[in-house]
This record gives C-alpha cells, sequence and structure tokens, in this order.
C-alpha cells in the first residue's frame, strides 16, 4: 500500500480509495459539494528526483484539504521527463479513483505543473501531457489554474 498522508502529517492508514470514499461520505453528510483535483510536482534534490501528488478536495464556498503522496527516484530525468512522470502519476491515481467519484458525482480535474507560456521550459511537456490526460477523459488544467500542481503539491514535494 503506498503511503499517504493529511497535511497536518496524519498518515492515512487504509487504502487511498477507502480513504476517499469515506471523505466523501462525510463531507455530504455535513452538507458540503465537493470537486477533486489531482496533480503532482517535482524537485531535483542532489541528483534525487523527488515527487509529491496531492489529492484536493475542494468544498463548494467552503475551502478545502488534501491527500499527499511522496515518492522519489534516484535516476536523471530530462525536465521534459519529469514532466510527463509528473502526470502519469497524477492520471493514474486520477484513474484509480475516477470510477468512485463517478458514482458518487463528485467532479475531477486533473493538473499539470506545466506553463502554457512558450517562454517557459515547462511549455515543452504540454502536448504530451495534455494529450495524455485528456485522451484519458479527464479535465485537464495547466498553468495559472493548475493550483493542485503548482501551489499545493509544490509546498509539499
Amino acid at each position: 500500500m503506498e503511503n499517504w498522508r493529511k497535511l497536518n502529517g496524519q498518515s492515512i492508514d487504509i487504502p487511498i480509495n477507502e480513504a476517499v470514499e469515506a471523505t466523501i461520505i462525510r463531507e455530504r453528510e455535513a452538507g458540503h459539494r465537493l470537486k477533486v483535483c489531482i496533480g503532482s510536482d517535482s524537485q531535483v534534490r542532489n541528483g534525487v528526483v523527488e515527487f509529491a501528488t496531492v489529492i484536493v478536495f475542494l468544498r463548494e464556498k467552503k475551502g478545502g484539504f488534501m491527500f499527499i503522496h511522496n515518492s522519489r527516484t534516484f535516476r536523471e530525468m530530462s525536465l521534459k521527463e519529469r514532466m510527463i512522470m509528473e502526470v502519469a502519476k497524477s492520471v493514474d491515481i486520477a484513474y484509480s479513483l475516477c470510477n468512485l467519484l463517478d458514482f458518487y458525482n463528485v467532479e475531477l480535474e486533473v493538473h499539470a505543473d506545466i506553463n502554457t507560456d512558450p517562454s517557459f521550459q515547462s511549455n515543452t511537456a504540454l502536448k504530451e501531457a495534455m494529450g495524455y490526460i485528456l485522451s484519458m477523459g479527464f479535465v485537464f488544467k495547466a498553468k495559472p489554474d493548475a493550483f493542485a500542481s503548482s501551489s499545493c503539491a509544490d509546498k509539499v514535494v
């Protein structure tokens, strides 16, 4: 089982799908309408690529919270490869949750930490990332609208 946690550091000790379902039920019972945004970010530190993937739960007009998963790889990657790996991690978790979210009628977005402005290096991965996410049937957001990856995951990587 992958290690997921809450922002306060509390470990999520059940499979992520069960934790997400319990969260949806709890939030519904509290009267909240939810939207889920999934995003990943990465940083290279001393030759190690560290990744953070987040599941952000947005309560309509009432803030939000997130679940966090960190991982790392010890091989060199080009920037473009790293961007695509971030997207793959987000798509992987989105795919594992999409039937559950559909069942509860919870809107889902996949956020990519990729700039739509061609003057930024990350833009080289935009077409592939967008194609990958859209071809999987997910709603795609890139910078500046991709807050799950560029703000939330960025803070915990």
